[in-house]
């Protein structure tokens, strides 16, 4: 085998894990029990070694389809031969307790006939640790001294290698059963569920989601895109604690063959103000309670003389040890695989904009902040009174000398003006006169040094004279009007050629220049999916609706065959790095509900 692109995958979770799957039938990234857990199957990250889960016709000449079935994560290979079709429908059940999720493989041939290979070769722990393998007449078990995992169907299998395998012919309207669970108790393999079951399964899954989507509110031009972002964040949520993962994924490749290769299966703090505006925006009020039920516990237990983590654990652990898998050769040879992030000991201010951001959104459309944590939020605010003159490693987690970030002062201005906002709106005790002073101290620091005359716009650091594609937030914050002549200056800074000294190309933007911005890493890398639609928010917040459009309806086709964005995009349309990228999915949402009112003449809502 080799490597599948990654746009070539889909997605099924149930919110507390996920399991990616090729248009191969091949699952090639899973990680259990949750999806900070060790990985299970992770050939994508080591094509030899790594361990995939594959159904697939045993014809080389079969070629496949995959979507979703109508409005769910449920997800449907279907496959073409000479001699029949047949179809691949893969989905976990959801509301199962911890220790009872399952991945449910249904097969069945709906015209002629079809022979298929199953290969279920298991890699525990990252393809580090050796498993026991047990063949049953009920399929097969996988013993570890950690974790037992069993496969289940009707289908007789037989030891292959490291895993098992076989192949089966089903002809017009049969179906074929393969059941992916935890053994407990150090047991066998569950009894295959009978057809019935399995159908009764997949109806109360494609039920839920169906229910669950029907709160979307979302009705404006881009409703499928709207509705597959929707469905994408879903499955990123961990709903024990109402955390949400920046992407399922690790270590897939900014650039095919480089260094960046990041470990995002955490939470970051400024994904907040991001998450719960686009979730609330279109009716999805219960995420965005459970994530700020989250954050509010990561300001509670946080010593206010230390700075915040710009990353915590899904169930809120502070440390995130990054470590590399020397014996993983990487997605197409990309290197190192990392698992973990150090960027949780980052200094990276910009968070304290997007967590006051966040409690002030959330007071205003979902409840009253309390007293109780209004006493910790100040002390935040106090804290970045203190501290905002400080250089950082910034959004964008340079791992390259501290500098003075536009960004990062831009939302420690934030993080003051939401304080002041929120306690003058509820009445509430405050030092308003020292976050004023600092407030509107570090609003006139970013006009005298955040911005370049020669460059006309608004630089990446203090003293340089790079661009950076963050400072396009600057008119969705409020810092500046949308039609202000020095943002205006830096949207067509920005959206200059990439070889001209601008950030754009193809109607996409790069979030810097890797060559005049050091970071601290070789190679490159592609344009940031985010950017470009911050860039539509931007353009469509100045009045520009035609350019904005453009852009908008350009970057559909930038998405994968089920609608899924990836972090960053390619020279040659490729997705790249991890996938689904929540932040993308979040950013398409919130342009898409912007730029449908500015088209419908509405004014622009906060």
């Amino acid at each position: 085998m080799s490597y599948q692109p990654i746009e070539n995958y889909g997605i099924i979770g149930n919110m507390r894990t996920a399991a990616l799957i090729g248009m191969n039938g091949s699952i090639d990234w899973f990680c259990y029990p949750y999806f900070d857990s060790p990985s299970v199957f992770a050939a994508i990250l080591d094509d030899g070694k790594g361990g995939r889960f594959q159904i697939a016709p045993t014809d080389d000449k079969a070629t496949s389809r995959q979507f979703y079935w109508p409005d769910t994560n449920v997800l449907v290979t279907r496959f073409l031969t000479p001699d029949g079709m047949g179809e691949l429908v893969d989905y976990m059940p959801v509301g199962l307790p911890h220790d009872r999720q399952k991945v449910i493989r249904r097969v069945t041939v709906t015209r002629g006939t079809m022979q298929f290979r199953v290969i279920c070769e298991p890699a525990f722990n990252y393809a580090r640790t050796t498993h026991e393998l047990r063949l049953s007449e009920n399929g097969a078990a996988f013993h570890t001294p950690e974790l037992s995992m069993g496969l289940s169907t009707e289908i007789p299998l037989e030891a292959s290698g490291k895993g098992v395998a076989a192949e089966f012919t089903l002809n017009e309207e049969e179906t074929a059963v393969f059941i992916f669970d935890e053994i407990r108790s150090g047991g066998g393999c569950a009894v295959p569920l009978s057809i019935g079951v399995s159908e009764m399964m997949f109806q109360n899954t494609v039920d839920y989601w169906h229910r669950w989507l029907r709160q979307c509110t979302y009705t404006g031009r881009w409703r499928e895109a709207v509705y597959r972002s929707a469905l994408a964040l879903k499955l990123l949520t961990f709903e024990p604690t109402g955390a949400i993962v920046a992407a399922p994924t690790a270590s897939l490749p900014e650039g095919i063959g480089g260094e960046r290769n990041w470990d995002y299966r955490y939470t970051w703090v400024r994904d907040g103000a991001f998450t719960l505006y686009a979730l609330m925006r279109i009716g999805f009020r219960d995420e965005a309670i459970g994530f700020m039920d989250w954050l509010h516990q990561r300001i509670y237990e946080h010593d206010p003389d230390t700075p915040m983590q710009p990353l915590y654990g899904i169930d809120g652990r502070h440390v995130i040890t990054e470590e590399t898998l020397d014996h993983l050769e990487g997605y197409r040879g990309s290197s190192p695989v990392r698992i973990g992030n150090a960027a949780y000991k980052q200094l990276q201010l910009d968070i304290y904009g997007a967590l006051m951001d966040s409690v002030y959104l959330y007071n205003k459309y979902v409840r009253f902040v309390s007293y109780d944590l209004w006493q910790q939020v100040r002390r935040v605010v106090d804290w970045v009174c203190e501290h905002w003159q400080q250089k950082d490693l910034g959004i964008w987690e340079v791992r390259s000398e501290p500098q003075d970030f536009v960004y990062s002062k831009l939302m420690s201005w934030v993080a003051l003006d939401r304080g002041l906002r929120l306690a003058s709106k509820r009445s509430l005790p405050a030092h308003h006169d020292r976050w004023l002073a600092n407030r509107d101290q570090i609003y006139e620091q970013i006009m005298q040094h955040g911005w370049s005359t020669e460059r006309g716009a608004f630089l990446q650091y203090y003293g340089g004279d790079t661009l950076d594609a963050a400072n396009l937030i600057m008119p969705l914050v409020f810092f500046v009007a949308p039609d202000d002549n020095r943002m205006l200056s830096t949207i067509e800074a920005i959206m200059k050629p990439f070889d001209r000294g601008g950030l754009m190309a193809g109607e996409m933007v790069y979030r810097y220049n890797v060559h005049r911005s050091p970071d601290g890493l070789r190679g490159e890398e592609g344009t940031f999916n985010m950017c470009t639609f911050w860039l539509v928010e931007a353009l469509t917040r100045a009045g520009k609706t035609d350019r904005a459009r453009l852009i908008f309806e350009r970057m559909h086709g930038y998405a994968n065959h089920l609608g899924l964005y990836a972090e960053q995009t390619g020279l040659h349309g490729e997705a790249l790095g991890n996938f689904p990228q929540g932040f993308t999915h979040l950013g398409l949402i919130s342009a898409a509900f912007n730029l449908d009112r500015a088209l419908d003449g509405n004014h622009l809502v906060t």
